[in-house]
């Protein structure tokens, strides 16, 4: 038998996970919110990958708990995630995937575009996901990785943004807004390299971004989490003195 995988969080996403570890031979541990991890270790102590799949609010009180004899083994896939998130924990060179497939209940996958998978583990994980037909593939330097974590928040958040003020879908977002679309991704452009602490490429990932509506044209913009994305972005920018004013306007116009 395979080595072990270790699963925090069996969401949807992390369904998927399972799945595909279990097809391609590895038994999987998963870990929910009422197990005590520190318990589950000792039935566990050395899983081949532990992948952390609880949702982007639940990421920081999820690594808090993590025992420090699973953190070589971390591999992460939330969103808006970027390295400080890591880093914080102690956390050096974790897996991560940048996921671009959507899992609703009761519906099969979606596949927006491949999802790349940078570290250690990555191939192991690539390879749970092809194995269920969900194209995967790596990422070799964290230059690159970083990118495709901007790409991402640039995808998601400016799509949530924009549909806080005209709804539709992408397709139509960038059809009939591409001005407010370019408006609200430069703010999102500043914010990101405030976060990062890098300079980027803001042309280049909002094509990059522009790829991705291409792949789920039909793709709705205000999902539920986007009225509490958009109040994070501020407070991230308050905080740091940012000027982002299409995300002030677009607060200030939802409030009305």
């Amino acid at each position: 038998m395979k080595d072990p995988v270790v699963i925090i969080g069996i969401g949807e996403i992390g369904a998927v996970f399972a799945r595909g570890f279990l097809r391609t031979g590895h038994p999987v541990y998963p870990i929910t919110r009422s197990m005590d991890i520190q318990a589950e270790r000792s039935q566990v102590p050395e899983p081949i990958v532990v992948i952390v799949a609880v949702g982007e609010a639940d990421l920081h009180p999820a690594l808090e708990k993590l025992p420090d004899e699973w953190k070589p083994r971390i591999a992460l896939i939330q969103n808006e995630l970027l390295p400080a998130d890591w880093q914080c924990h102690g956390l050096v060179d974790p897996t991560i995937a940048s996921i671009w497939f959507e899992k609703k209940p009761g519906q099969d996958v979606k596949v927006v575009i491949p999802s790349p998978v940078y570290g250690e583990h990555a191939e192991l994980l690539t390879g749970s996901l092809n194995a269920l037909d969900i194209p995967a593939y790596l990422v070799h330097d964290r230059e690159r990785l970083l990118f495709e974590l901007v790409r991402k928040n640039y995808y998601i958040l400016a799509s949530n943004i924009a549909g806080l003020k005209v709804g539709g879908n992408v397709s139509k977002l960038w059809a009939e807004h591409e001005p407010l679309v370019r408006t609200i991704a430069g703010d999102i452009h500043t914010l990101q390299e405030h976060l990062t602490g890098n300079k980027l490429e803001h042309e280049e990932l909002l094509q990059a971004m522009l790829v991705a509506f291409d792949g789920d044209p039909g793709h709705q913009c205000m999902g539920r989490s986007a009225p509490a994305r958009l109040q994070r972005a501020l407070r991230i920018a308050d905080e740091a003195g940012l000027d982002v004013p299409a995300l002030r306007e677009i607060a200030a116009a939802s409030r009305q």
